[in-house]
């Protein structure tokens, strides 16, 4: 898996995530659905993403070219 690949799948589950929490906990957790889809626009924008960098530490092959 490479990190673009990584960064995507982890943005998926924590989406998925957080629409199990607003159903199962409360509706608040769409704030956190939120934070996520700004934190991925802003990533599209300036190319930092917070996640690849931490992918990138824990040894994740880049590969990709969305994330360099």
């Amino acid at each position: 898996m490479n990190l673009d690949r990584a960064v995507m799948a982890f943005a998926g589950v924590m989406i998925l995530a957080s629409v199990l929490l607003v159903h199962f906990v409360s509706p608040w957790w769409l704030l956190f659905t939120a934070f996520i889809g700004l934190n991925m626009l802003q990533a599209s924008l300036t190319g930092f993403c917070p996640a690849a960098v931490i992918f990138k530490k824990l040894g994740v092959p880049g590969g990709g070219c969305a994330f360099k």
